[in-house]
């Protein structure tokens, strides 16, 4: 296959957008358009056994018979707490090898702290525990923390917040930074074309209650339920969030069934309300973000983005 030119300006892809919108498919066609590789940007995908939860359509990576490579998914095993601090090391060693092999990279991914992490070159410090501060948050509200959060700057992305200990621990990193600044070497610089992928706000939720049916029906359960038997903490698992949170309640006895169905279908709804809220404020922020209709053809799609390129 004939590879496309590239233009000089652009030196990475990278494809966002909220939930359930399609970003893996799109993102693996286009990367064999360009003979490039993925770079996973999901907090999520960076667990191994994680699988039907998490989104990891494997076989999307396999197109006509040309499987293109990716990176950062299933890279720490379940129970680990992956950082931004370690996606920050992780993604710049990986970005170093691809632009040494001269491959093109293609970044993929809806969690919006690391998407905008990558695009803004955050500077990120290595940041102690601060008992006293924890102390004092200790009995706020998830409302009131997030609350909190949104008080700084910004280099947390509260949608990918959604217990209190993470709440607790974005807030502890903006209150280092706001006291000490920041000292460290950012994310690589990069001059990126940021694709979204955009459905009406009808079709995004019609997509999300399809969805979250069929990896139920795929086993959903049945895979926290293994990650429990291995020893996994549940307290864990309640920090992973979304389908694990709630099926983890459920399996330990705090929800009935049909009440996890229905608060993590709430609860996925609300997420990618706030992925949206986050895109918006990254290009309040200055961040181009060229946004793709949804229902468009996954070719149509491809050519369209191949033609910013050029």
């Amino acid at each position: 296959m004939e590879l496309e030119k590239r233009s000089p300006g652009y030196d990475m892809v990278v494809v966002t957008g909220p939930t359930a919108s399609g970003k893996t498919g799109l993102a693996v066609r286009l990367a064999i358009r360009l003979g490039g590789e993925i770079i996973s940007a999901d907090s999520r995908q960076v667990y191994r056994q994680m699988d039907i939860g998490t989104g990891k359509d494997f076989s999307d990576y396999i197109v006509d018979g040309i499987k293109v490579p990716y990176h950062l998914i299933d890279i720490r095993d379940p129970g680990y707490r992956y950082s931004l601090f370690e996606y920050h090391r992780d993604f710049t060693g990986i970005l170093a090898d691809l632009r040494e092999r001269n491959i093109f990279p293609v970044v993929c991914g809806g969690s919006g702290m690391y998407i905008d992490s990558v695009v803004s070159g955050y500077r990120l410090p290595e940041v102690p525990p601060d008992p006293v501060l924890r102390m004092s948050l200790d009995d706020k509200t998830m409302e009131e923390l997030t609350s909190i959060l949104s008080s700084y700057r910004k280099l947390h992305n509260v949608t990918d917040i959604d217990t209190k200990k993470r709440a607790v621990r974005a807030i502890e990193i903006e209150k280092y930074l706001a006291d000490h600044g920041e000292t460290v070497a950012g994310f690589p610089v990069t001059n990126s074309l940021v694709i979204g992928v955009l459905y009406s706000r009808e079709a995004r939720r019609e997509r999300i209650s399809t969805r979250l049916k069929t990896r139920l029906d795929e086993g959903m359960v049945g895979e926290v339920q293994k990650l429990l038997d291995r020893g996994i903490d549940p307290e864990t698992l309640i920090y992973y969030g979304l389908e694990y949170k709630y099926i983890t309640l459920f399996l330990t006895g705090k929800m009935g069934y049909e009440e996890m169905v229905n608060s993590l279908e709430i609860a996925i709804h609300q997420f990618a309300k706030r992925q949206m809220t986050w895109f918006r404020g990254m290009e309040r922020r200055g961040v181009v973000i060229h946004w793709i209709d949804g229902e468009l053809p996954t070719d149509e799609k491809v050519e369209f983005i191949i033609n910013l390129l050029e």
